[in-house]
């Protein structure tokens, strides 16, 4: 008996995750260049005389959707979209590198040039600081250009260029903070064929249609484990029942 207990609660432990993270995918649809988490299902068999029957369900978000998100026209100078497979730098918040899609850049008061969510967009020697301006402008590889406050608009001049990297050949992994950091630490080398396109913005990939028809899924699969375990108290009733039948 408590072998299908065993299964159905796990079982239902593993759904109710999976249905968090769909659910957080949905939250996200129109979250600037999200990556939508994906869930995976395992089996785990648990060691030692008797226990070889009980194999309990596991599941845990090991990747994400590396599919681009749409790209829209906002003709903002500071929103960019990257055209390639490639990913924008910034400095995560314990002070390491890591990568985002996300390319609604603001200036900060500081003078940080950062994405929508706060992280600071590194350039060739650190996070990009920008002085006072009247003008800004990115050009397709990246460059950030500025006219400076009173100075001659035919004369801009070059800040620094986002560090835009490549994934390919390195095993990178999606952190709690939304961000693509590399597994084994470390930063990736700027990718020098990286492109683009100012006024721009790369929306979430997520699939609202594909989303919504996982949940349903997910929340049948959910009521077959809620059932197996009503299952388990009939059957245990039942027994009990025929204990206290008179000999």
């Amino acid at each position: 008996m408590d072998r299908l207990v065993y299964t159905a609660m796990s079982g239902l432990k593993s759904q109710m995750a999976a249905q968090s993270t769909i659910a957080n995918n949905i939250a996200n649809a129109s979250t600037i260049g999200y990556r939508a988490d994906r869930v995976t299902f395992d089996r785990m068999v648990l060691q030692g005389s008797g226990m070889d029957s009980r194999q309990m369900a596991a599941e845990e978000v090991n990747d994400f959707d590396r599919r681009a998100g749409t790209i829209v026209q906002t003709a903002r100078p500071l929103d960019v979209a990257v055209t390639t497979d490639s990913w924008i730098a910034v400095q995560a918040a314990d002070g390491s590198e890591a990568y985002t899609r996300r390319g609604d850049l603001s200036v900060a008061a500081s003078g940080v040039l950062e994405t929508g969510d706060g992280f600071p967009v590194m350039g060739s020697g650190g996070p990009i600081t920008v002085p006072p301006y009247q003008s800004i402008a990115i050009a397709p590889d990246g460059t950030v250009s500025i006219v400076p406050a009173g100075g001659d608009s035919t004369q801009p001049q070059v800040i620094d260029r986002i560090k835009l990297v490549s994934t390919e050949g390195s095993q990178t992994v999606k952190g709690l903070d939304n961000l693509l950091h590399v597994k084994a630490g470390g930063a990736l080398p700027g990718d020098m064929d990286a492109k683009v396109q100012a006024g721009s913005l790369e929306q979430s990939n997520v699939n609202l249609t594909e989303a919504l028809v996982d949940m349903i899924e997910n929340q049948r699969s959910y009521e077959v484990q809620a059932n197996l375990l009503k299952e388990a108290k009939n059957m245990d009733e039942s027994a009990a029942s025929l204990m206290r039948m008179p000999g």
